[in-house]
């Protein structure tokens, strides 16, 4: 069996300000807040700057795991702006997501956060990222999520 081909695209810290998360409630979907994302970071060697303020709209779903949808703008490090909008879940084994939930920093393997992310830019230099296929797998800090992003297929 081939292995799906795939480069490094970049890895993304992200500043996440839990305390001032919005919260919308209990739906149907599960408990909904809104997390400010109040910047960051990304690294690589195609693909590195700086994360502009941005949002992350978050359901908690009753099994505990959580789905996420996150919309950020980015700065590379010549200037250029790209939006990045990255859908995933975070699910934890046994009791991770409690524990989660009530502020515990889980060990790496206790969780697995995946996203799958689009990234649009007009700046000519960057127009191959119009046609990236995105997926990344992520891990929890304090401070926020940092997610390792790659490009499949290149």
């Amino acid at each position: 069996m081939e292995m799906l081909p795939h480069r490094h695209l970049t890895t993304l810290a992200l500043d996440v300000d839990f305390a001032g998360v919005t919260p919308i409630g209990q739906t149907r979907a599960g408990f909904r807040g809104i997390a400010p994302v109040t910047g960051g970071r990304f690294t690589g060697e195609r693909l590195s700057g700086t994360v502009g303020p941005g949002q992350d709209w978050f359901v908690t779903r009753p099994d505990g795991s959580i789905a996420i949808d996150v919309r950020l703008t980015l700065t590379t490090g010549d200037g250029v702006t790209v939006y990045l909008n990255y859908q995933g879940a975070m699910n934890g084994r046994g009791d991770a997501m409690s524990r989660f939930r009530k502020g515990e920093q889980l060990a790496a393997d206790d969780y697995a956060l995946t996203v799958t992310a689009r990234l649009e830019c007009g700046d000519a230099r960057y127009a191959w990222l119009n046609d990236a296929t995105v997926v990344g797998v992520g891990e929890q800090t304090p401070g926020g999520p940092v997610y390792h992003l790659f490009d499949i297929g290149r």
